[in-house]
């Protein structure tokens, strides 16, 4: 647990148990014998939904679907009318065999009528199997078309839907939880919309064909068929009540690897310091072997869906070839080309059941991956602004909190009846031990969660009457743990004001004292950043988050103990630079060192959610309470470190 607040927000329900952490204390919602990332085995809840859901991201790309199905349809009529024509070859030639054996030789004018038919049924096959390959062509560059767009679609929507979510929502899931719905379970779904859909299509398209020819051509034959399907069909029915809730576990076990492979990545640092490497591969391990062990049952599962489809189609193959020789040797059907063409729809009328057999594992693993995806885009948003929402065009920057009460959860009370008052320019010190709800206090202000109890003014506006976004846009924040983004030193600058200028960007470095080490690297602004910001020292990316907030101008200013972690000359550099950012602000200095609030206007003293102390740093020692005695301890220990 670091500085920042031991209560809040609550430790995310992960429900992993790092063997490492379970020694110091158990995680809530802790993981049973095959409980998933958040405690239960995951099931598929509502198929039928979530395919109709699907479905609906179609609209947007429904010509190109309409022509891609079009398409298709005359690609299979095509290549289904071939077994027609080909059966009709076998009597062209079973005619002229019969001619020979009964002239020697196939006469002249018959030789002629048989070349010719046999010439047109080749003609027309060739043509049919040319057609059928240009619309197959076709169809499968609209459908990788409309699947492309389909996904593209779903990914916008679902990290749009991201950018609306709450923290508390983010503070109940993982990063690389998140991280996997948009990832492998889109990719999931992506997969299914550019091969399954149209195979299934494809399939239902050669069923109704293929049966209507088989019907035509011997209905008695066609009765035989079916006598298998329902076997079959009772298998595959029971194999996939059992693959659907195998391949949600499956993709819950893979974002739960995802959390675990993120969180290590971006913790090495901490890893590599405490010599932990050997627990997190450990606890790598566990998870990859549950993902092992969800994937191996899930394919196992679905892949025996094709072998048994192929006894039964086999055993009714043999049935038809056995009956239809029956029939012709008794003389009860027109021709052998006629069970030929029969044998080919038979088996032009099973293999879509293979196919639609073979494409569970591809729409179960989507399901669950588009289950997973509609789960967040279902979560309640923040909260829209009030109608008639104030824009708080010109704040002064009052801030009053009366009577507030917040926990992260309604049964636990983090603040506790916190009333004070900011009036504009003022500089209010927030001290006390950690865990005291010092961080909470700004998180209410910034409004990343709802009170329970209370209310926070701003210029004497309640913050749930003020438009979420003027809000922030009002407060700006220097935190203890900076956040630097991938890109250049002046993306990241401006990443405070889009709209303002270079002089206005370089005024800002200059007031932070960063202009200057940043004009000695090699490309002064344009300096690619590493990872949060990786080739720069702790200081230096403090000084460019002061910057970042200097350029954003706030009216209402958070410095959350931004000189904890660098030396004392950066100290010294940071200290003028906070100075001249706090000027003409209304500045909330969440301090750990004492001694760095001394000039304050207000200083609370926070214990276990209230405000025990409150004064001047003069007035708080006369009262010689809470706030002298940590004072005098921190002297303490500063004398001893330096002994």
């Amino acid at each position: 647990m670091d500085k920042r607040e031991k209560n809040a927000p609550m430790e995310p329900q992960t429900g992993r148990k790092h063997r490492y952490k379970a020694a110091a204390a158990p995680m809530r919602g802790g993981r049973g014998p095959g409980a998933g990332r958040f405690g239960e085995k995951p099931k598929l809840k509502d198929s039928k939904g979530t395919i109709l859901r699907m479905l609906g991201y179609l609209k947007h790309v429904k010509v190109a679907l309409i022509i891609a199905t079009i398409a298709l349809l005359l690609s299979t009529v095509a290549s289904l009318i071939s077994p027609k024509i080909s059966g009709d070859i076998v009597d062209v030639l079973a005619r002229g065999v019969s001619a020979i054996r009964e002239y020697g030789e196939i006469p002249a004018e018959l030789r002629g009528q048989l070349g010719a038919e046999l010439v047109r049924g080749i003609l027309w096959m060739l043509g049919l199997y040319l057609a059928s390959v240009c619309f197959s062509l076709t169809q499968s560059m609209l459908l990788v078309r409309v699947s492309q767009n389909t996904v593209r679609a779903m990914r916008r929507e679902l990290f749009d839907k991201i950018q609306t979510l709450p923290l508390s929502y983010f503070d109940k899931h993982p990063r690389g939880e998140m991280m996997s719905r948009l990832t492998n379970d889109i990719d999931n779904v992506s997969n299914m919309l550019g091969n399954s859909l149209m195979s299934i299509m494809s399939s239902i398209i050669t069923l109704i064909v293929s049966l209507s020819m088989m019907l035509y051509l011997s209905p008695l034959l066609t009765l035989v068929a079916f006598l298998v399907i329902p076997f079959s069909m009772s298998v595959v029915r029971l194999i996939t009540s059992r693959t659907g809730k195998l391949f949600r576990a499956q993709q819950a076990a893979l974002g739960e690897v995802n959390g675990i492979v993120e969180e290590t990545v971006t913790g090495s640092r901490v890893v590599k310091v405490f010599s932990r490497e050997r627990l997190v591969i450990a606890d790598f391990r566990e998870a990859n072997e549950e993902y092992c062990e969800a994937g191996t049952k899930a394919t196992i599962f679905s892949s025996c869906i094709g072998p048994i489809m192929n006894v039964f189609n086999n055993l009714s193959f043999a049935l038809m070839a056995g009956i239809g020789g029956y029939l012709v040797v008794t003389g009860r059907v027109a021709s052998v080309g006629m069970i030929q063409s029969f044998l080919q729809y038979s088996r032009q009328f099973q293999r879509p059941l293979n196919d639609m057999a073979g494409q569970v594992t591809n729409i179960q693993s989507a399901l669950a991956g588009a289950e997973r995806v509609f789960e967040i885009l279902d979560a309640d948003p923040e909260p829209a602004d009030a109608p008639g929402a104030d824009p708080l065009e010109s704040p002064m920057g009052h801030v009053e909190f009366d009577h507030v009460t917040f926990g992260y959860t309604p049964e636990r009370a983090i603040l506790k009846d916190v009333t004070f008052e900011a009036k504009p320019g003022q500089t209010i010190a927030l001290v006390g031990p950690t865990g005291a709800g010092k961080t909470t206090i700004v998180s209410v202000l910034e409004r990343f969660y709802d009170l329970q109890e209370g209310h926070i003014r701003i210029d004497g506006k309640d913050i749930t009457d003020i438009q979420r976004q003027k809000l922030r846009d009002s407060l700006g924040m220097v935190l203890q743990d900076v956040y630097l983004f991938a890109g250049t030193i002046r993306e990241n600058l401006l990443y405070g004001n889009l709209d303002a200028t270079e002089e206005q960007m370089i005024e800002a470095a200059k007031m932070a004292n960063c202009h200057s080490f940043i004009t000695r690297l090699p490309q002064g602004y344009d300096t690619e950043l590493a990872e949060d910001g990786g080739n720069l020292s702790q200081g230096q990316r403090q000084l460019l988050s002061i910057a970042r907030a200097i350029l954003s101008d706030p009216k209402v200013l958070i410095l959350d103990e931004a000189t904890s972690s660098v030396d004392t000359r950066t100290e010294v550099h940071i200290q003028s630079a906070m100075l001249r950012l706090m000027k003409g602000r209304t500045s909330f200095v969440i301090a750990h060192r004492l001694s760095t609030i001394r000039n304050a206007d207000l200083i609370l003293v926070i214990d276990g959610g209230e405000i025990i102390e409150r004064g001047s740093h003069e007035e708080l020692i006369e009262q010689n309470g809470f706030y002298a005695n940590m004072l005098r301890s921190q002297y303490r220990a500063s004398i001893k470190a330096s002994a």
